[in-house]
């Protein structure tokens, strides 16, 4: 039998993200890192559904395409029934795209005039209100990603955002209709479709509404979301939450963190462990720019205290730090030096017996995962909403496990939380 669900995730913790809802509702989940080259359907194993983790949210449009139609080919050759393009929680995107851009080249192949596109995880404070994102208590534009380095979010009126991007047009599904239920969801989304809308921007204030549009969108060929709708696809299938789905070998090795997001939850996260005294080292970018090894400084840093571990190393700073530091070497530039510092780091670590390492920061995420030379990923059991503990094969043939999580995710205890999981029972 082929596989069920097909997603396509524009980077990693954000796969992993969409991954982790897929296990808890219960279905089988592997995660592939980037699209198997010759074939590679013998990755696929029992699972239910695959994502292919790619890391296209920031590239320039056209590479961004090209990936996410490969992996949409890759995809149907292993028999997927349903497409999901899976994008960040925050509908991280510019006005050039490239969330719009991406759905558009993914409707064309699989000939379809229609799909929904909500970014809502009630889970994790993101809920869509009238069109309107929200994070927590406030509107996307006043939240913290209005300073994103890359990707700053200014509007919150999604269906505005979303217009922005394509040439086709967006409408809205508002919280009354997504409240009286699928039939309803159903009703107006072939209302939308008669008056020649292609996008229809959903409301999502809790789990019930994700779950009720799940229902509403069983057959549609694509549907375009954060991880939150997740929840309600499975049972499209008649497949129910089960333990078994996140059963992974036992953990064993070094415990480390490597972070390198500079989100306010990512921040929070290294504040609490620094606090608890354990050991911790600060990595610079400008100490980088001016050629000092500071990997290596780092991991003999890491190399002495890993018997007492964990052992965090961080680039994470204020928005303020971080803007000072890219205005004297540039953003990009920064950007670069700190994420492949960070997979050297992450590479080291794993040579010399971490066995147990979270990754926090999505472009992070993928340069680690790159660096190690993962190609996949089984998912495990939920640390906090949108991020799981998962289990990978390195090419020596030795065993892993990964948290990859997404630099707005966690609660400020995430990292002492996530070594405490593994531990037995």
């Amino acid at each position: 039998m082929g596989i069920r669900l097909g997603a396509i995730a524009d980077d990693f913790t954000g796969a992993t993200d969409l991954a982790n809802n897929l296990v808890r509702a219960g279905m089988r989940v592997v995660q592939l890192i980037d699209v198997p080259e010759d074939g590679g359907y013998g990755l696929v194993g029992d699972a239910d559904a695959v994502v292919i983790a790619l890391k296209s949210r920031t590239v320039p449009v056209a590479e961004a395409i090209d990936a996410s139609l490969r992996a949409l080919a890759w995809l149907r050759g292993a028999g997927a029934e349903q497409v999901y393009f899976k994008y960040c929680s925050t509908f991280d995107s510019t006005p050039a795209g490239n969330i719009g851009p991406v759905a558009e080249a993914l409707m064309d192949a699989l000939g379809t005039d229609f799909t929904v596109a909500t970014p809502a995880f009630p889970d994790n404070g993101r809920t869509v209100f009238k069109g309107h994102l929200f994070v927590e208590d406030v509107l996307l534009s006043e939240s913290g990603m209005r300073d994103h380095p890359l990707t700053p979010m200014t509007d919150s009126n999604l269906v505005e955002v979303l217009g922005a991007q394509t040439t086709r047009p967006v409408g809205l599904v508002d919280h009354t209709v997504v409240a009286s239920g699928a039939d309803a969801v159903r009703s107006r989304i072939a209302e939308l479709r008669s008056q020649g809308v292609a996008f229809a921007i959903v409301d999502a204030v809790s789990n019930d509404d994700l779950v009720r549009l799940g229902e509403a969108v069983r057959d549609l060929p694509l549907v375009t979301a954060g991880s939150g709708l997740a929840i309600g696809l499975p049972a499209n299938w008649g497949l129910q939450p089960s333990s078994s789905a996140a059963e992974l070998p036992t953990p064993f090795g070094h415990r480390a963190i490597v972070s390198g997001s500079v989100s306010t939850a990512t921040n929070r996260q290294v504040r609490a462990f620094l606090d608890t005294g354990r050991p911790a080292f600060s990595v610079d970018p400008l100490r980088i720019a001016a050629g000092e090894d500071v990997a290596g400084s780092a991991l003999a840093f890491a190399e002495a205290h890993l018997t007492d571990g964990p052992v965090l190393i961080y680039s994470t700073e204020a928005p303020e730090a971080v803007r000072g530091v890219q205005r004297r070497i540039g953003a990009a530039e920064a950007g670069e030096l700190v994420e492949r510092t960070l997979a050297e780091v992450a590479r080291g670590l794993v040579a010399r017996g971490v066995r147990q390492l979270v990754v926090a920061g999505g472009e992070t995420s993928g340069a680690v995962v790159q660096a190690l030379g993962i190609t996949g990923l089984r998912i495990g059991p939920q640390i906090d909403p949108g991020v799981p503990w998962c289990a990978a094969t390195l090419p020596d043939g030795s065993p892993v496990h990964l948290a990859l999580k997404s630099g707005n995710f966690g609660g400020p205890g995430f990292f002492s939380a996530a070594f405490t999981l593994l531990e037995p029972a």
